[in-house]
């Protein structure tokens, strides 16, 4: 059976963002994401992507944005953004209290003001916060365009009876289907950013 996206049947724009035209917002890289019960599948490698994601923006001299998730405490150690990942000097940081960003904070302030259509999203978890902000980026106009190496989440239960689980590659992949879907563009590494 043959299947389209919806922006497809739009007619949406499927050119992925630029780094050097585009506003970087780096999502949930928080400690909490890295060990014990909150630990994400893949977060390693992830994060290993994101520092290079986060690199190459600098160089390009993008305009950053960190959010960082307000439920977990964002001065004790598990809430704060991993050092890996963490702002530099000149970088906003946009603390929320529901998965999408843009959800009564300033975060659209900033991406405003940073004179982008085009953002590019990454980070944690994958079928939450990233798919989450994505929407809201869409929902108020920008051209998101998400980098999927550099997001992950973790396994989660069904419905079903009978403790039915999804790996969390399936629900990775079923939230980057979703974006793909309705909401903006999604490449596979920093190396799809025209």
């Amino acid at each position: 059976m043959a299947t389209t996206t919806l922006r497809a049947l739009n007619g949406a724009d499927e050119t992925p963002a630029s780094l050097s035209n585009a506003t970087l917002i780096m999502v949930d890289y928080q400690n909490v994401y890295t060990s014990g019960v909150m630990e994400l599948d893949g977060w390693k490698p992830a994060l290993e992507a994101a520092s290079q994601l986060l690199t190459a923006a600098r160089r390009a001299g993008a305009t950053v944005i960190h959010v960082q998730e307000a439920g977990y405490d964002v001065e004790s150690e598990a809430g704060q953004i991993h050092e890996s990942v963490a702002p530099v000097d000149g970088e906003t940081v946009v603390v929320k209290d529901v998965p999408n960003g843009f959800h009564n904070t300033d975060l659209g302030k900033h991406v405003d003001a940073a004179g982008h259509e085009s953002v590019i999203i990454a980070g944690f978890m994958t079928n939450m916060c990233v798919l989450f902000t994505t929407e809201g980026a869409s929902l108020r106009g920008n051209r998101p365009t998400v980098v999927a190496d550099a997001c992950a989440t973790r396994t989660l239960q069904t419905m079903h009876a009978g403790g039915t689980s999804l790996t969390a590659r399936q629900v990775h992949d079923g939230a980057l289907a979703t974006i793909t879907d309705r909401y903006g563009v999604v490449v596979p590494s920093i190396a799809g950013l025209k």
